[in-house]
């Protein structure tokens, strides 16, 4: 096996990937977007490569991974064409209906929801949408909206780790690894299924006072009608043919991104009077933007051989106790991802297992100990994923608009419900690991 010997260029990109991950992941306290600072990281990091001769522009076109960024882009505007349908209201109210004031089966089935729609649609998007909702449900029936609020951020947490289009980790990692959309459901189905069934039993533990008030039944039947029907209906048979696509992708020969890209023209096709301008408006670019910026970052990182230098150091650790560097993997991601933004450490950890790959071993089991571990880690803190700052800042303009300020979702309250949550998850997935270790340590394409 080589062994790479440290040079100025590992530590011009070493330099630079450090100051800009600092810069990301402290922007709550210097105000700058992290978005800035991946663009920044991503200019310098040309420039220096081509100072010392490891990266260029055209090289750092080729390190960004077009399929995240393509399939990112069509599911947030097929998603922008569905909201004002008001389809997703009418699940919710309608599942408040049923529930009839039960506030655990409320849970239960709001949860069920989110958790399905999170398989397909980014946990922000998921939680963007009922995360209003949930808020007027509870009003309604003058409850703590808090058991519901943190359900949704945690269920779509984790129910994104399921599918590789459910959260953006997954999507770098599936790409990167070359797996396709059934086998990451095979592998990882199971686990979030068993993780989902003990983050809900332990989400009525952890909220067993709150649930346990019998609340006001009102009826929702008065509830305003789907505004379109005509492309609601649509909308979920062309979501039904696109969830087809992805199982058959790899026969077909298509990428995720192309499938979804289909999905999008059927859907702004059929419903003809689609202002493109406007759903096209409501794709989050700044988002994208950043993904394509971490990708130039990383992949200047890779070709300078930092990466790769410092993947030499893990390999007799991985190739002498596979188990153990799995597990140990899935544990640091997830309090790593709990502490800072889970897709800068998916793109910093990738070359590094392609990297041991390249040297023979085996690293089937480090994907998915990464996947269920940045996955589940989001669970952790209150800053552990987008979608839990969301709920966060919706709580807490809920306690100051309504004068209740116990409505509010703070860290110690995270703590409290959340972190907990998150152990109990990787215990779930560590529990599944060692005991199928031989099938999750099978290499990709046997």
């Amino acid at each position: 096996m080589e062994t790479l010997v440290w040079n100025n260029a590992m530590l011009v990109s070493g330099i630079i990937l450090v100051f800009t991950f600092i810069g990301i992941f402290t922007e709550g306290l210097h105000g700058f977007h992290r978005a800035k600072f991946a663009l920044a990281g991503a200019g310098s990091m040309v420039i220096a490569g081509q100072f010392f001769g490891f990266y260029d522009p055209e090289l750092a076109i080729e390190a960004i991974d077009w399929n995240v960024v393509f399939l990112l882009g069509a599911m947030m505007t097929i998603v922008s064409i569905m909201i004002p349908t008001g389809g997703f209201q009418a699940l919710a109210y309608t599942i408040a209906d049923i529930s009839q004031g039960r506030l655990y089966l409320l849970l239960i089935m709001m949860g069920t929801l989110v958790t399905v729609l999170s398989l397909l649609l980014d946990n922000v998007t998921t939680v963007v949408i009922f995360g209003p909702l949930i808020i007027l449900i509870c009003q309604a029936l003058r409850v703590s909206p808090i058991p519901f609020l943190l359900a949704a951020a945690l269920l779509s947490d984790t129910g994104g780790v399921a599918t590789l289009v459910g959260d953006p980790p997954n999507l770098m990692i599936g790409s990167a690894a070359d797996i396709d959309f059934n086998t990451f459901f095979a592998h990882m189905g199971f686990i979030v299924f068993l993780a989902w069934i003990g983050t809900v039993l332990f989400l009525k533990v952890l909220f067993r006072k709150e649930l346990s008030v019998t609340p006001e039944a009102p009826s929702f039947q008065e509830r305003e009608a789907i505004a379109d029907p005509k492309i609601w209906k649509m909308s979920l048979w062309i979501l039904g043919a696109m969830v087809i696509g992805f199982i058959l992708h790899n026969d077909l020969h298509w990428e995720p991104w192309f499938v979804s890209a289909l999905g999008l023209c059927a859907l702004l096709f059929f419903g003809k009077n689609t202002d493109m301008d406007e759903h096209f408006a409501e794709v989050e670019i700044t988002l994208l933007v950043f993904f394509m910026a971490l990708f130039i970052l990383v992949g200047g990182v890779e070709h300078s051989g930092f990466l790769r230098y410092i993947g030499q150091f893990i390999i007799p650790f991985v190739q002498e106790d596979l188990l153990t560097a799995t597990i140990l993997l899935m544990w640091v991601a997830a309090f790593l991802s709990a502490a800072i933004d889970n897709i800068p450490f998916t793109a910093a950890m990738i070359p590094i297992i392609l990297g041991m790959e390249a040297q023979g071993v085996n690293v089937t089991p480090l994907w998915w100990a990464l996947s269920a571990g940045v996955g589940m880690g989001g669970n952790g803190t209150h800053l552990g994923s987008t979608a839990n700052v969301f709920i966060v800042t919706i709580s807490e303009k809920l306690a100051k608009d309504s004068g209740h300020p116990e409505y509010a979702i703070t860290p110690s309250v995270w703590f409290k419900k959340g972190t907990p949550v998150m152990l109990l998850t990787l215990v779930i997935c560590s529990v599944v690991m060692v005991l199928f270790f031989d099938f999750f340590s099978t290499p990709l394409g046997n």
